[in-house]
């Protein structure tokens, strides 16, 4: 039986979140979705500057190619390092070896000295942060990086953010990257977004969605039990359904697995072809990651149903573009145990600022 693959693709990913692990536990524990996001993702956000960005993702890609994902897609945010972060991530990933597509989540939370807004309307005007993330998205696709623009969410953006990230993203003729109803709070997303959503929109979760959406819709069970948002029920949307992580790594096989067991308690009548399908479905954003080649130390990782009950396949070799990236389980073109060391030096400063 063949041990070989195509490479792997994560339709949603925050390479920034790699530094996360082990960061200070906020003050209160959260009792929702939005203390969550409050308490612990939107400071981690506002603490981030660039050697942060580029140690975070240099991490974060290395990984992802230790576990036989060649190609990423990427949602950043750091309200108080926007310039240039687009480009800080591509740098990165590009040094590793990973492919990358990534943008800037625009929102209006932030005022114009990095301080949460404490409430966001449709009616709110459009921060200056949610313009300069728009300028960032934009100076970066216009000089030849791989991206989409990015939205947080439509709960934490004006109709006025919105309609401008649409228009924007019409200009470059790329989509749109937005979480979309991941909590109750944003579930009137999709009637806030039908006017303006379009085939090529990556809406991410899905969960409490209501209405049909244009776009792919990518589902990240790890991340949505994680935060306790709800099962989002992809198999009943008739939206193409793609498979993402939100952060927590990019190990497919391990968020494949997850998947199945989550969709299968939903459905008993489900089968891992489902899954394997939502993974193949990444190829449409990333068609060049089906000529990658992936080796693996187990001779059925073919089979969708080897997969879903095989824990613990592990990589041998990757080549991308007739490259070894991956060598006898580690990588070539960078230093594991120097990203693994700088970032660990980043965290320790990240958490600094945390606390």
């Amino acid at each position: 039986m063949p041990n070989t693959t195509r490479g792997l693709v994560c339709a949603h990913h925050h390479l920034y979140s790699s530094l996360a692990r082990g960061m200070p536990a906020p003050k209160q524990t959260p009792t929702g979705f939005i203390e969550i996001l409050q308490q612990v993702w939107w400071r981690l956000d506002a603490a981030l500057d660039a050697d942060m960005i580029y140690w975070s993702a240099a991490l974060g890609a290395v990984e992802a190619l230790m576990n036989g994902t060649t190609a990423i897609v990427d949602h950043h945010e750091s309200p108080n390092a926007i310039e240039g972060s687009l480009s800080i991530i591509a740098q990165a990933c590009g040094d590793v070896g990973v492919r990358v597509n990534t943008c800037y989540g625009i929102s209006d939370r932030w005022d114009d000295v990095g301080n949460l807004h404490s409430k966001i309307s449709p009616l709110s005007p459009m921060s200056s942060a949610a313009k300069r993330g728009l300028a960032e998205c934009e100076r970066f696709i216009a000089e030849g990086g791989n991206g989409m623009v990015g939205v947080h969410a439509a709960f934490t953006c004006g109709d006025e953010t919105l309609s401008a990230a649409a228009q924007l993203a019409d200009k470059l003729n790329v989509g749109v990257h937005i979480h979309v109803a991941e909590g109750v709070d944003d579930s009137h997303a999709g009637s806030r977004l039908a006017h303006l959503a379009k085939s090529n929109w990556l809406l991410v979760h899905g969960v409490h969605l209501n209405e049909p959406l244009k776009g792919r819709l990518v589902h990240n069970p790890r991340s949505n039990m994680n935060n306790h948002v709800g099962y989002a029920k992809p198999t009943t949307q008739s939206n193409t359904i793609l498979l993402g992580t939100d952060g927590i790594g990019a190990d497919m096989l391990e968020e494949a697995r997850l998947a199945y067991a989550r969709l299968r308690e939903f459905d008993i009548a489900e089968t891992p072809d489902t899954v394997a399908q939502w993974l193949s479905n990444g190829y449409q954003l990333f068609p060049e990651a089906a000529n990658d080649t992936v080796t693996w130390n187990y001779d059925h990782v073919e089979s969708p149903w080897h997969v879903a009950f095989t824990p613990g396949t592990r990589v041998t070799d990757v080549v991308i573009d007739d490259q070894a990236v991956i060598r006898n389980g580690l990588p070539t073109r960078v230093d594991i145990q120097e990203i693994r060391a700088k970032a660990q030096e980043q965290s320790v400063r990240l958490f600094e600022r945390l606390n």
